[in-house]
């Protein structure tokens, strides 16, 4: 009932979560029944365990679809023995270190996670994961294979500094490269596996760090919301070259007293991931299949929404804030066109911009930071004609070459968009009745 309501609140919301539940027309949708039932397992534990992406990986082109689950599936795996804070140090730096040799085999299974880690059934259950795995392409699996050997010894690198875990990172370099091994490296397979299949320029293997920004922006912007559940869990991301600027104990934040030091310190975090929203937009231009587009889009638009939300907003020191639901919806829509996604980046730059406080001692990077992302949004999508523009930039013209592509999408969305709007007024006019006629009734 609350949803409901938060959604009535929001009529252009709840417009999208009609439009989303039942007019979203399906590119490439799986058929569950040409599946094996090992196969529909494995998408039933990437379900269980992912709320944001299961839905746009099972839309994906066939060509990469039980790859890319496969890849998220292994990948969740490790990161469920990481996060375990039951699972003891001497078993668990082996166990990362030696995880990609597992993909090798063909029934291994680990039941050794604490009762209450709620993705534990993937490794109770990897050897459904591992049948799969041996049925993809061999360039998959070697793709596969290397960023689960390069993330699990990353992993265990920082679990080894006996530190890390009370008292976070130490530099910004530390952060970056802790984002790298579990944010950046899923970009870099990710990358490989759309570049193999065809499905996006070449160019977005030959500038790493576009890809690179692509992980390290979502991952910071997570670490950035988790602030209270991983201080109640006895974990801590935030580095201290930059949380040391505003107090000389991370989890001082959690006290009331501190919240405006803690604010000044959210801002800075913010503006580091800010650095990254350029390289993103350029990111997302080079993708050229409609799939693999929506689903590298969706997790990044959510990104700019989280931050904009945990921005200015002392509840992050209190709970875990989420963006609402029909806000997702109407995020998710978006993001099947780049400049649908580009008008999402403007409205919560923008946004970001405009709750910024000038005592934040962060407040002219901010600004300044947003200036460089309007800049570039303008030379994607100038507000002249092209045939004005004397010269049309590199990253403008791979914008063109969406453009055919953008336009059936957004007479797509415009169908979808009436039926929705149709079903909403109906909606709205049998409550209105309802309630006019309750009304009468009683006097």
């Amino acid at each position: 009932m609350g949803k409901f309501i938060d959604l009535a609140l929001h009529p252009l919301e709840l417009r999208a979560a009609i439009q989303l539940k039942f007019f979203r027309t399906s590119i490439e949708g799986r058929d569950p029944s040409k599946e094996s039932s090992n196969l529909k397992r494995c998408y039933e534990l990437l379900k269980v365990t992912s709320r944001s992406f299961a839905a746009v990986i099972q839309e994906l082109h066939p060509e990469l679809r039980n790859s890319v689950m496969v890849f998220y599936l292994v990948l969740r795996a490790l990161d469920t023995i990481e996060d375990d804070m039951s699972i003891e140090k001497d078993v668990k730096v082996p166990l990362l270190r030696q995880f990609d040799s597992k993909l090798l085999t063909k029934d291994w299974t680990f039941d050794g996670n604490a009762i209450t880690e709620k993705d534990r059934v993937v490794l109770v259950e990897f050897d459904k994961i591992l049948t799969e795995y041996h049925l993809l392409k061999s360039e998959y699996q070697d793709v596969i294979r290397d960023i689960t050997k390069q993330m699990g010894n990353g992993m265990a690198d920082y679990i080894e500094n006996s530190d890390f875990n009370q008292n976070g990172l130490q530099t910004i370099g530390d952060y970056d490269l802790y984002c790298h091994y579990v944010a950046g490296l899923v970009g870099d397979g990710l990358t490989r596996l759309i570049v193999l299949a065809k499905f996006g320029d070449s160019k977005l293997y030959e500038d790493l760090s576009l890809l690179e920004s692509m992980g390290l922006f979502l991952q910071k912007t997570n670490i950035i919301r988790d602030y209270e559940e991983d201080q109640m869990d006895g974990r801590a991301f935030w580095p201290r070259e930059i949380w040391g600027n505003y107090t000389d104990s991370l989890p001082n934040f959690l006290k009331k007293e501190n919240e405006t030091q803690g604010l000044y310190c959210i801002s800075e975090l913010v503006a580091n991931s800010l650095d990254h929203v350029i390289d993103v937009l350029k990111y997302l231009s080079l993708v050229e299949e409609q799939t693999c587009f929506n689903f590298t889009a969706i997790p990044q638009v959510m990104a700019i929404a989280t931050l904009d939300l945990v921005y200015q907003n002392p509840e992050v020191f209190q709970r875990n804030v989420k963006i609402r639901k029909g806000t997702t919806c109407h995020l998710i829509l978006e993001a099947r066109t780049m400049s649908g996604v580009v008008s999402v980046f403007r409205h919560y730059i923008r946004s970001i911009h405009h709750k910024s406080d000038p005592r934040d001692p962060n407040y002219l990077r901010i600004g300044q930071t947003v200036g460089k992302i309007e800049q570039f949004i303008e030379q994607m999508y100038p507000r002249v004609p092209i045939g004005v523009i004397p010269e049309t930039t590199e990253i403008r013209q791979q914008v063109l070459k969406r453009q055919s592509l953008d336009s059936k999408m957004e007479a797509l969305a415009k169908k979808e968009e009436i039926k929705a709007t149709l079903v909403l007024g109906s909606v709205l006019t049998v409550v209105l009745f309802v309630l006019y006629q309750g009304y009468t009734f009683c006097s």
